[in-house]
């Protein structure tokens, strides 16, 4: 096994050159999970034989010099959100049959396989994905490879997780109030959520119009590719927009030199600790210094945190009326607490919030005619106690509490990234969060990309040593 694992960029770069072989790279990540997802809890699905047979088919075409696309060979992890054909896709809960009949992929799924990646397993989420830490009845905790008695995040820790140790360079997780973003932060690795739209979703997410689909990688190279290969309709989906009139891995080059970025260190209303507001206000300073145009602006918004709940709890209770009652006993008691609440809800009560809603993306909207993004950190605080839904001693006992960075965006269907800035003086990671305009989504990664070049924290990865210590 290779000491450093290589990004997916470095990956393809080796196909090309007749340095490594696909199967030699899938082999290299089924050993690494093998030796270290024991300490996290990162997969809840491995399958070797799938991936060593997509992994030859790769290798056969690129001896005939013909890559079926960016990302031909490279190992994906997939949450265990998205159907997958001859996998089961239980989402974390005890109530889903393993046994039915598994034979439908999902867009992003489809799109990966048609473009030559390999698909090693399918990663963890808390059940149904609905909340901002990962843990389950079915698959318990999921850690964080920095410092193991913490969370990894959620809902698409385990897809965080496996990026951040190497045990495939790329992966594909959903986000509907942070779940790509919340565990990036926490493990010190990239994501992103597009544009709602800009990722096809089958089936529709239970929770609607906030869920997006998006990339989880070490790199935003990385992500760049992968966005390449999933950002493309799908019939399945009506709501997809069309295709990116530019590849990513094009438009991350673009720099972020004369464009007006506003920072808001607290949105003017948030608690952040301290650590993680030194960390964030650093990182705003490399933008200055890359040509940049910064101002420190809160956008003018109050928290939509009720607003939110409403929509979020309505989704929970519409999931859990298709279980049937006699299995509810089986699932976290957390999600049936916000379910029971949905259910209480009135037509008025969902309308109020989505007029919330329109009103909130009305007014980042006209922020952006003046900004062309948003910096703020990610996350308020750094990763906590592992198996718990919010710190210890916190005010409140839902996760929402402590990501109103987050959710909003959800609500606006805007772009939002997440790359690390920074570590704690106890070495838990930072993520300083991006944020654009709707379909700005390649100004997004470009910043990103031209952070990460200037402030690279690349070279600092979670010490698998350490991570099976």
């Amino acid at each position: 096994m290779a000491e450093t694992p290589l990004s997916a960029t470095e990956m393809v770069a080796a196909f090309r050159a007749g340095e490594l072989s696909p199967v030699e790279a899938a082999r290299d990540t089924l050993d690494r999970i093998a030796e270290v997802d024991h300490t996290v809890n990162a997969f809840c699905l491995v399958d070797e034989g799938s991936a060593l047979e997509a992994a030859r088919a790769s290798e056969a075409r690129w001896q005939a010099g013909t890559p079926a696309g960016p990302l031909d060979g490279v190992p994906v992890s997939i949450k265990d959100m998205f159907l997958t054909r001859g996998w089961p896709t239980l989402r974390g809960s005890r109530t889903v049959d393993p046994g039915q009949k598994w034979d439908a992929d999902a867009p992003v799924v489809a799109r990966l396989k048609e473009g030559g990646a390999v698909p090693v397993g399918k990663t963890t989420l808390p059940e149904l994905a609905w909340k901002g830490v990962t843990d389950n009845p079915l698959t318990g905790v999921t850690r964080n490879p920095w410092d193991t008695s913490t969370t990894a995040g959620g809902s698409s820790g385990g897809s965080a997780a496996a990026v951040a140790l190497g045990m495939a360079p790329i992966s594909v997780g959903s986000d509907g109030g942070g779940s790509v973003r919340i565990p990036g932060a926490f493990t010190g690795t990239f994501a992103m959520k597009p544009t709602y739209g800009v990722i096809p979703l089958f089936p529709a997410s239970p929770f609607g119009t906030l869920s997006h689909a998006g990339p989880m990688t070490w790199t935003v190279d990385d992500a760049a590719r992968l966005m390449d290969v999933i950002a493309r309709p799908d019939s399945r989906d009506w709501s997809a927009l069309p295709p990116p009139v530019r590849p990513f891995t094009e438009a991350i080059g673009d720099g972020v030199a004369g464009l007006r970025i506003a920072f808001s260190p607290d949105f003017g209303y948030v608690k952040v600790d301290p650590e993680v507001a030194a960390a964030v206000a650093r990182a705003v300073e490399a933008f200055t210094e890359l040509g940049a145009h910064v101002e420190q602006v809160d956008p003018p918004i109050t928290d939509p945190i009720d607003a939110f709940k409403v929509l979020w709890y309505s989704a929970a209770a519409m999931s859990l009326s298709g279980v049937a009652p006699e299995k509810h006993g089986l699932m976290d008691a957390g999600l049936r607490e916000i379910a029971a609440a949905g259910a209480a809800y009135t037509a008025a009560d969902y309308l109020e919030a989505t007029a919330v809603r329109m009103d909130l993306g009305v007014k980042m909207g006209a922020f952006h005619d003046t900004y062309d993004l948003l910096l703020t950190p990610t996350l308020p605080i750094p990763a906590f106690t592992a198996g718990q839904e919010v710190p210890d001693g916190w005010n409140d006992p839902r996760w929402m509490s402590w990501t109103p960075f987050t959710y909003p965006f959800n609500m606006t269907q805007q772009p939002a990234a997440t790359v690390p800035c920074g570590f704690t003086s106890a070495g838990l990671p930072i993520g300083l969060q991006v944020i654009g305009a709707r379909h700005a989504d390649a100004r997004v990664m470009a910043a990103c990309q031209a952070f990460a070049t200037a402030r690279s924290w690349y070279g600092k990865r979670p010490s698998p040593e350490a991570a099976t210590a």
